[in-house]
């Protein structure tokens, strides 16, 4: 994963970048304080939907924006994504399998900072990223030629870590057409 995130400070206004994208950094336990106090007042279930929706929309500007910024297309622009989550402590993500044009994937994640933050909670606890996911492989899509006739993808997780009180197993995410 080497090398490390470049992070540029502006000196004049104190703004973080990286790769040319404005960027927030805070401890985990503060963003997950944060989070869990969110899905305590909303419930699981409306939460997890407000952020599919949002994780969706910010996957597929990030995925454009870093495109242009790496002169990267397709899958490569995908991985990069997964690269660059790994590298800002949300855990460590990797693409099992991938079809792109039947909007298919796989993807693993190890060490989930949800998982790791919350260690006396079960169940799904990695939830935000699946939205992430769909929004990619639809910019996946979107701007391949091989892509332009996939059909709109949707993302779920399957496992999580949370589920099995171990910080040492993973969790997986799978991508699959959008059903009609």
């Amino acid at each position: 994963m080497q090398p490390q995130l470049p992070i540029d400070v502006d000196p004049n206004t104190g703004v973080w970048t990286t790769d040319a994208l404005p960027m927030l950094y805070v401890p985990r336990h503060f963003f997950t304080n944060n989070h869990a106090a969110v899905e305590e007042a909303l419930g699981v279930e409306q939460y997890a939907g407000i952020l599919y929706k949002a994780g969706y929309k910010s996957a597929y500007y990030w995925c454009d924006k870093e495109a242009k910024q790496h002169g990267i297309s397709g899958m490569a622009v995908f991985e990069h994504y997964l690269n660059r989550l790994s590298q800002r402590g949300w855990g460590l993500f990797r693409i099992i399998e991938a079809d792109p044009a039947a909007a298919l994937a796989r993807i693993e994640l190890r060490y989930s900072s949800f998982v790791l933050q919350q260690p006396e909670k079960n169940g799904k606890l990695c939830y935000m990223f699946a939205g992430w996911f769909a929004g990619a492989m639809d910019w996946v899509n979107d701007t391949t030629e091989g892509g332009k006739h996939a059909p709109r993808s949707q993302s779920k997780e399957v496992q999580c870590a949370g589920e099995h009180h171990s910080h040492e197993g993973h969790c997986i995410f799978e991508v699959s057409p959008l059903a009609a």
